[in-house]
């Protein structure tokens, strides 16, 4: 099932240049790691599911890139373009090889079944 994102023929043209470029100063930092990096790690601080996941990661052997936003009641406006942009809705946002694998429980359940090693073959 295709993801549903809005079409940009949905979008009046006077608009059209706003929404392209909206915080992508931040998408673009993301993207230029996730095309760098074969793990990257994208979270905030005091959030202890991104630190879950960099420990999972350590534990498993796995070197990994992180990128940390702000915290809870700073840099929200450009989280939430990071959220738009992937669809993803929580923190961690966990890539490897430029794939989005979900978030520290996801990646758990990979390194649990040897998928993780498999996707960094």
């Amino acid at each position: 099932m295709p993801r549903a994102v809005l079409d940009e023929s949905a979008i009046h043209p006077a608009v059209r240049a706003l929404v392209a470029s909206h915080q992508a100063e931040i998408v673009g930092e993301v993207q230029a790691a996730i095309a760098r990096y074969p793990v990257v790690v994208v979270g905030m601080q005091a959030n202890p599911w991104p630190k879950k996941a960099r420990r999972a990661l350590d534990a498993a052997g796995v070197a990994h890139h992180d990128l940390d936003y702000g915290g809870y009641l700073s840099d929200w406006r450009r989280r939430n373009a990071l959220k738009m942009w992937s669809g993803w809705p929580t923190f961690p946002m966990i890539f490897v090889k430029g794939q989005l694998v979900g978030g520290a429980t996801d990646l758990a359940r990979l390194i649990a079944s040897g998928e993780l090693k498999r996707l960094l073959g």
